[in-house]
């Protein structure tokens, strides 16, 4: 049940990408959380907002594990939660900011094992 609830919450997280990325990119509160100008922030805009949809599928997908069938929502599950923990270590190592893998790839990865 622990694993389901962290599912959940990395679920709800990846929608809250979601709408930084596609929505707030520009925005005061995007320029805060992502650390941008207003210049950089137009200049990635349409990058920011296929990333944001990339969160979209992750957080359906791990929505959809949860209320699946056992047999279906259990492998599908491990794979996006598999997906998120990979994607929170790379973005960890790439941008060299500790925090992107606490925020994202610890709390998949905690999921994964707790399922």
């Amino acid at each position: 049940m622990i694993g389901d609830l962290l599912t959940g919450f990395v679920a709800l997280e990846h929608l809250a990408f979601l709408v930084l990325e596609m929505f707030l990119w520009e925005k005061p509160l995007g320029l805060r959380v992502f650390g941008q100008t207003p210049q950089d922030a137009r200049r990635s805009a349409v990058l920011a907002k296929n990333q944001g949809l990339y969160n979209g599928f992750l957080a359906a997908g791990l929505a959809w594990s949860l209320v699946a069938e056992p047999a279906v929502g259990r492998p599908a599950g491990t794979f996006f939660l598999a997906c998120v923990s990979v994607a929170g270590a790379y973005g960890a190592v790439s941008t060299r900011k500790a925090s992107l893998f606490f925020v994202q790839g610890a709390p998949a990865m905690l999921a994964l094992a707790l399922r």
